[in-house]
């Protein structure tokens, strides 16, 4: 089988990582790009070399060239859009949060099954290398049975690469971005790696503060996993430090994630950001502590490893890990803080039927 041929629909900032994963891929290739700035679109198509540049998503999905898209669009959009790819026949990538209610991530899964594509939503973090590496300790037991959770975000308002304003500005908009910029936009991702490496949760309870009014943070969320032969919780708090300097080359937030277990523990210490410099991975257990340095823990690898696991889902067959179902759960999930905060109770996030 030849290349699969992808569109990447929407070219700003983001669109510099998802295209480093068609980068000497032997599977797929940057086809063709479709931004609605004329100026920009032609830009990547250079940059990228890809053979056409569309303004026009409509006329792109009628190009019978084109195979699959790749969506880095807002997400009030990603419904109607993924549900013209899939009754085009394309296969689907759509950047996380899945969709910004319950109701349109069904439409999605649907008009992909009955069209017979593949829909993947695409989620970096399940994907970063030091992750995988602490998932791939508890499966083996190295902390014996998991018992808790636990994250930390602390996002600055200092340092990390510019982004424009106008990739800012619709995500405060509750009508286009589904809910706050950190809890629910960048949360999808932490919510992701929590739901992946736990199971499926039953109970979510959140306090959500604003800082600046716009900022959707000091907060604190913790929920409780489905009871299986042990309780098992998770908590994820966030910080915003408006005058804090985080070293990053990407988005100036410092993610950590502490994994513990029966047996042992599992600190996971990068992410996005490099504030402390310490080995991404480092397991305690019995006294020891063994530390992981030679893991890929730049966050760029995060999306060339998401993005070639899709390429190989659709040469090969097989569910993407981020299928539309599993995205369906941590929709459902990323939604439930902000009800839990607003309205002063636990939710369930397989009630969230909106």
């Amino acid at each position: 089988m030849d290349k699969i041929r992808f569109a990447i629909v929407g070219c700003g900032r983001i669109s510099d990582l998802h295209a480093r994963a068609y980068e000497g891929s032997p599977d797929a290739e940057i086809f063709a790009v479709c931004d609605m700035n004329p100026d920009r679109a032609k830009q990547r198509k250079d940059q990228w070399g890809a053979k056409k540049a569309y303004t026009d998503y409509e006329l792109l999905l009628k190009d019978p060239d084109i195979q699959a898209v790749e969506m880095l669009v807002p997400h009030h959009l990603h419904r109607d859009m993924a549900v013209a790819a899939a009754r085009a026949k394309k296969h689907v990538s759509v950047q996380k949060p899945m969709a910004i209610a319950v109701s349109e991530g069904r439409d999605m899964i649907a008009a992909a099954k009955e069209n017979g594509v593949l829909l993947k939503v695409f989620e970096n973090f399940v994907f970063y290398p030091p992750y995988v590496k602490a998932r791939q300790l508890v499966a083996e037991g190295a902390i014996g049975t998991l018992i808790t959770v636990r994250m930390r975000l602390t996002t600055a308002g200092k340092g990390g690469w510019e982004i424009p304003g106008e990739a800012w500005m619709w995500r405060l908009d509750p009508e286009k971005g589904g809910g706050g910029p950190i809890v629910f936009d960048d949360g999808f991702h932490k919510f992701s790696q929590a739901y992946d490496i736990g199971g499926e949760v039953e109970k979510v309870y959140a306090w959500i503060d604003h800082t600046n009014v716009v900022v959707d943070a000091p907060a604190f969320i913790m929920w409780k996993y489905r009871e299986g032969q042990r309780a098992r919780y998770g908590a994820y708090d966030i910080t915003f430090a408006p005058d804090l300097f985080v070293n990053s080359d990407y988005y100036s937030g410092d993610d950590k994630m502490e994994l513990v277990g029966t047996e042992g523990v599992i600190f996971v210490n990068r992410a996005t950001a490099k504030m402390i410099q310490e080995p991404s991975v480092v397991l305690y257990r019995d006294g020891e502590t063994r530390c992981f340095h030679a893991l890929r823990d730049d966050w760029a690898e995060s999306f060339i490893d998401s993005g070639r696991h899709f390429f190989s889902c659709i040469k090969g067959g097989g569910d993407p890990i981020l299928s539309g179902e599993t995205a369906l759960a941590v929709l459902q999930f990323a939604l439930a803080p902000e009800i839990s905060a607003r309205e002063g109770r636990e939710v369930n996030p397989a009630d969230i039927d909106f």
